[in-house]
C-alpha cells in the first residue's frame, strides 16, 4: 500500500463494477512480525492547563506511532496522505465531541517528516463544516502543522461500488481514495444509534447518504471498512464522552483518560475504545461483525500490544 499506485488502483478497481468481496485472509495489513497494536497512557500529574494537555497529547501519540515502528513503516517518501478525523461537531475539544487537535497536527508532522508530499486533513461534518472545523481547533492545529485543511465538496462525492454485504454502492469522497495513505484519527464516544462512534465509525465521514446506514449499523460499518482497507488508525481517548453522543455539549459527560491506542487491526483498536467507555466489546454491533468477518479481532489482548506509560 506505499507504492502510489496501490491504493488507487486496488480502491477504484472496487468502485467500477469489477471483482467480489475480498476474503479475510486477504485483509492482513501488518506481517506477523510486525507490532499491530499499541497503547500510550499518561500517569503523571493531570494537566493543569490547555498547553499542558496539548504537551501530553502530543507526547501520546509520538510514542504511539513509535511503537508501531514509526511513520515511515506507512508513509514513504512522495506520498500523499489523507488524514482522517472526526470533525463532525460545532464543539470545542473539551467537550469530546471531535478528535483532539494535538494528535492530528503530530500525526501531520509524522507524515512530513517520513517524507510525505503532502499531507491533507478533511472530514465530512454533519454540522456547518466551517464552524465545526474552526471550534474543534483541527484547521488551525493541522495548518500550522503544515497539512492542507479541506472542506468537503459535495458536488465531488462519486457513486462507488463497495461490493459490500448490505451497501452495494454509496458516494464516496474520490480525493481521499486517491491518497496514497489514509490515517483514520478517531475519538472514542458515545453514540444514541451505534452505542459507541470508534475507527470503524468514523469512516462514515468519507460518505454521503449516510442515513443508508442507519439501516444495519454494524453491517454497514464493516462495509465500508472493508473498502476503505485500513492501513493506520490511532484512537484518540485522551478525553471520551460517555454519553448523549456523538455531539454531546455537556463538560459532565467527558472523562479524561490521557490514552490513545494506536494500530493495524481495527477491530482490536474499537475492542479497547469500547472499555474507555466502560462498555464490553461485545455490547458494540459493529465490532462483534468486524469480528465476524475477519476485519481484525475483538481479543485486543491476544494481539500483545505494546504497553507505555509516560508521566
Amino acid at each position: 500500500m506505499h507504492a502510489k499506485s496501490t491504493r488507487r488502483e486496488f480502491l477504484w478497481q472496487s468502485a467500477v463494477a469489477t471483482g467480489g468481496l475480498l476474503l479475510p485472509a486477504q485483509l492482513s495489513w501488518a506481517a506477523p512480525s510486525e507490532t499491530k497494536m499499541a497503547i500510550t497512557k499518561w500517569t503523571g500529574p493531570a494537566p493543569q492547563s490547555p498547553t499542558e494537555f496539548a504537551k501530553i497529547a502530543t507526547q501520546l501519540t509520538e510514542q504511539a506511532v513509535a511503537a508501531l515502528g514509526g511513520m515511515s513503516r506507512f508513509v514513504k517518501r512522495g506520498d500523499v496522505v489523507w488524514i482522517k478525523p472526526n470533525i463532525g461537531w460545532d464543539r470545542t475539544p473539551e467537550l469530546a465531541a471531535n478528535t483532539n487537535p494535538d494528535v492530528v497536527a503530530t500525526l501531520v508532522r509524522l507524515c512530513l517528516d517520513a517524507g510525505a508530499k503532502v499531507v491533507k486533513v478533511g472530514d465530512n461534518p454533519c454540522d456547518l463544516p466551517q464552524k465545526a472545523y474552526a471550534s474543534s481547533g483541527i484547521a488551525d492545529a493541522a495548518r500550522k502543522a503544515g497539512a492542507q485543511v479541506i472542506f468537503l465538496d459535495r458536488d465531488r462525492f462519486r457513486e462507488m461500488n463497495i461490493k459490500g454485504e448490505r451497501v452495494k454502492t454509496i458516494p464516496v469522497y474520490p480525493e481521499i481514495v486517491e491518497s496514497d495513505v489514509v490515517i483514520n484519527v478517531p475519538i472514542a464516544k458515545h453514540h444514541v444509534l451505534a452505542t459507541a462512534t470508534l475507527c470503524m465509525k468514523n469512516y462514515m465521514g468519507v460518505i454521503e447518504n449516510r442515513r443508508v446506514f442507519h439501516q444495519d449499523i454494524p453491517t454497514c460499518l464493516a462495509d465500508i471498512t472493508r473498502f476503505m482497507r485500513p492501513s493506520l488508525c490511532l484512537l484518540d481517548c485522551t478525553r471520551v464522552m460517555l454519553a448523549h453522543g456523538p455531539k454531546g455539549g455537556n463538560i459532565q459527560d467527558v472523562a479524561v483518560r490521557l490514552t490513545l491506542a494506536a494500530g493495524t487491526d481495527i477491530v482490536a483498536l474499537d475492542a479497547f475504545g469500547a472499555e474507555m467507555l466502560g462498555r464490553k466489546p461485545t455490547d458494540i454491533g459493529s465490532i462483534v461483525k468486524g469480528h465476524e468477518v475477519g476485519l481484525g479481532t475483538m481479543d485486543y489482548r491476544s494481539l500483545q500490544p505494546k504497553e507505555i506509560t509516560l508521566s
